[in-house]
């Protein structure tokens, strides 16, 4: 198992934007062969040192992730998020 988390500070972290880009993130489930589960949370501390969004997914070996880094459903995802991130910060796990 692979795990994938990206962290999202946004550049207007506004609730609207925060809400839009977790579906957005969300809206992957079921499109992407290989992507056993996701989740995008929005932080609810807001301190200094905080991202704004979490975004963490699981897939069965690397071989799938790397297929979800060229699929088009995540490449429109990338699109949008070079629209509205600051910055992010990735680590990707096995267990």
């Amino acid at each position: 198992m692979l795990t994938h988390i990206v962290l999202f500070k946004l550049k207007d972290n506004s609730p609207e934007i925060v809400a839009r880009t977790q579906q957005v993130l969300r809206d992957m489930e079921g499109r992407i062969p290989g992507l056993l589960s996701i989740e995008a949370g929005a932080d609810v501390l807001h301190s200094d040192r905080s991202y704004d969004i979490a975004l963490v997914t699981t897939f069965p070996s690397m071989a799938e992730l790397e297929a979800y880094q060229v699929h088009p459903v995540h490449k429109e995802v990338i699109a949008y998020m070079q629209t509205v991130r600051e910055s992010s910060v990735s680590v990707d796990y096995e267990s």
